[in-house]
């Protein structure tokens, strides 16, 4: 019995050391799991991506952010990631340039040139600085234009519901007279109206359209767009577009503030991306850009642009187009360049567009990507947005401020809002831009497609290599293709106001008149 009771105690013993053990040993390895492998509050319980909810968007405090830095780079660029992280967000050298915009000297008025704008929100802003610059040129009282509202959008917003007026008029008003609207007795005579003839020089001004204040006191131009050249004009002239396009055309008050909150809210969760997504039904449409598209999707699309009778070009091959880098990229070859430039997945991401063709089903492949993909529908209650939803232009005001003011700003396509954001960007400092490269970028995901290429460090290493140069420095803008002739030539420049280098930005130690840097954000 006394021998039962020594080896019962002894086996007792044994258990309660083996207990002992076992329980120091879950708790050091508790204390590993806990100071190694942190749970980030960007993680859920079951580890997988937590995705703030929309009324939280915009609200957490620093402290309670979401750690996006303690997500994991794509796996092929996972070596380096600290010395990635700096090459991803770094911006350009400015080169010392600052904008140098001193006013013209006085002028003399002879009579009042009306405008009617065209197009959508930064066709109409280019349109209306060229209009600024042209009343210059023929001394002409300008009335505040009137904006576009037979386009596609369909957006009835008057001059001063997009652009603050006030400011618009005063600021230039050491360059020309502005009225808001046309004296009583010259509202009904005869005006001459005009389609002033595209990309036109100083000279066609001066001796074509000046010589028609002999007979008129009114002069209307029918469209804005395209109606200056983009080089080869006087420097007071190219300054005085950059006035008004980058100074004077600031947007209204209510459209500026509620812009402001929407970078603020994006920027509480760090560095981002704006990633202006041209994927729209009416872009599709008019570049006939059907590549990923099913059937019935591209049939759609082709009676758009057959029924839209001011589109000239119907009959389009989409291949053809898609192989010249005419097309924009898709949502899904958006992702695959992101990530081959090295962004990791869970960067956040501001979709700059509107209503994507096909939706949920052609954003899956960006989203698979890049988890964190925001807009203003995302930033913003249905009640904040409610004053802005039904004028697509001040919806586009939306977006282009939060591009203009993000880390890094990507087109997919080398439209009217990408040239301006990528002009204002360079005129803010030459802010980081990177510029996709169409053409070379369909070749990589053509291989991909035929199974001779893969998404991983060779193809980040092509993706990379191609877009060294793309990204937003300092440059003069750059002249027509060589060999073109006529309208072509005019097209294959860079648009003035996508490049306002050399005209409007002057060395720092160079003498300047006024290197005001007057926002049109802030």
């Amino acid at each position: 019995m006394h021998r039962r009771s020594r080896l019962g105690a002894g086996t007792l013993s044994l258990l309660r050391w083996v207990l002992t053990f076992a329980i120091g040993a879950v708790t050091l390895g508790a204390l590993l799991v806990v100071h190694l492998f942190p749970l980030s509050e960007g993680m859920d319980a079951s580890g997988g991506q937590r995705r703030p909810k929309q009324h939280e968007i915009g609200y957490y405090g620093r402290s309670g952010e979401l750690r996006w830095t303690q997500e994991f780079a794509p796996p092929q660029l996972s070596k380096s990631v600290a010395s990635l992280e700096k090459k991803l967000w770094v911006q350009p050298s400015r080169r010392n340039l600052v904008p140098c915009l001193e006013p013209s000297s006085t002028y003399t008025y002879t009579g009042y040139l009306l405008v009617h704008t065209n197009g959508g929100l930064n066709q109409m802003r280019a349109g209306i600085s060229d209009m600024v610059a042209i009343a210059r040129i023929i001394n002409a009282t300008l009335v505040v234009p009137e904006l576009d509202k037979r386009s596609f959008w369909r957006d009835f917003s008057n001059f001063s519901d997009v652009f603050d007026e006030g400011h618009f008029v005063h600021s230039l008003e050491k360059d020309i007279k502005i009225i808001k609207k046309l004296p009583k007795k010259l509202a009904t005579g005869t005006k001459a109206v005009k389609y002033f003839r595209s990309w036109s020089t100083h000279e066609y001004y001066q001796d074509e359209i000046s010589p028609l204040w002999n007979d008129y006191q009114v002069i209307r131009a029918a469209k804005s767009d395209s109606r200056l050249a983009n080089n080869n004009l006087p420097i007071d002239i190219q300054k005085l577009r950059c006035r008004a396009f980058y100074e004077a055309l600031q947007f209204a008050p209510h459209i500026k503030a509620f812009g402001n909150l929407l970078v603020k809210r994006m920027r509480s969760y760090g560095r981002y991306i704006a990633l202006h997504l041209r994927y729209e039904k009416d872009m599709l449409a008019f570049s006939g850009c059907t590549y990923g598209l099913s059937p019935e999707e591209a049939d759609e699309l082709t009676k758009i642009r057959e029924n839209t009778a001011h589109w000239i070009v119907k009959d389009i091959d989409p291949i053809e187009q898609r192989a010249k880098g005419y097309c924009p990229l898709t949502p899904k070859e958006v992702g695959i360049f992101l990530s081959g430039l090295g962004y990791p997945s869970n960067t956040p991401i501001y979709v700059a567009a509107g209503e994507i063709y096909g939706g949920n089903a052609h954003m899956a492949d960006l989203h698979g990507h890049f988890p964190m993909l925001m807009n203003k529908e995302k930033l913003a209650s249905p009640e904040e947005l409610k004053p802005f939803t039904r004028f697509a232009s001040q919806m586009a005001a939306l977006d282009y401020i939060v591009s203009v003011e993000s880390d890094v700003f990507v087109p997919s396509y080398s439209g009217n809002m990408a040239r301006a954001v990528a002009g204002h960007r360079r005129f803010l400092g030459h802010r980081k831009t990177i510029t996709p490269d169409r053409k070379a970028l369909v070749s990589l995901f053509d291989k991909i497609e035929r199974g001779k290429l893969q998404e991983g460090q060779k193809l980040s290493n092509l993706i990379v290599g191609i877009h060294r140069k793309r990204q937003g420095s300092p440059r003069k803008r750059k002249g027509p293709i060589s060999g073109t002739k006529g309208k072509e030539r005019f097209r294959s420049e860079e648009a003035f106001y996508e490049n306002p280098l050399p005209e409007c930005l002057c060395a720092r130690d160079m003498p300047i008149a006024n290197s005001s840097r007057a926002l049109l954000i802030r």
